[in-house]
């Protein structure tokens, strides 16, 4: 069983071995790959460097880890964002149908705020999953760069 060890992140380093699309109509995307797994150990304060090597080509990553505060602050960040995205879609929401429900004279028009709520509903349906997806899955691990071609690896978190 893998239990998190106190001070320590468990990433993935991943080899992409083979990336395939097919299909006319109904595209179809196949990827392969093998990765290793490495537990990376969280400095007490600020940033560290850390090297990781892929098995597959031997390739040199660099990864950047933050200390535990600076992770648990920067999701907890994202999970607010993703809350006020939720809060200022209903707002909006309600401001359409409350606006957009009435009879308007002739020659008058909607007011100036009503498309400004209706291009925020768009916005903040996108970015409240997308704050969600990034503050659930930030583990304060960062790949600084990667052998050419880049595409080939991807480090990622390792959950239970």
């Amino acid at each position: 069983m893998n239990r998190p060890i106190p001070g320590t992140v468990q990433v993935a380093v991943r080899h992409i071995l083979s990336d395939k699309t097919s299909g006319v109509l109904t595209r179809t995307r196949r990827i392969t790959w093998r990765d290793s797994r490495y537990r990376v150990r969280r400095p007490k304060s600020g940033k560290q460097t850390v090297e990781l090597t892929c098995t597959v080509c031997e390739a040199s990553l660099l990864a950047q880890v933050h200390d535990e505060a600076r992770t648990r602050r920067t999701a907890t960040v994202l999970l607010v964002l993703a809350a006020l995205s939720v809060l200022v879609f209903f707002v909006a929401f309600g401001y359409v149908v409350h606006e957009g429900g009435k009879t308007l004279p002739e020659g008058q028009s909607l007011p100036t705020l009503f498309p400004i709520s209706v291009v925020s509903i768009f916005v903040t349906f996108v970015t409240a999953f997308l704050f969600l997806g990034r503050g659930l899955h930030y583990n304060g691990v960062s790949m600084l760069d990667a052998p050419k071609p880049r595409r080939l690896h991807r480090i990622l978190p390792v959950r239970g």
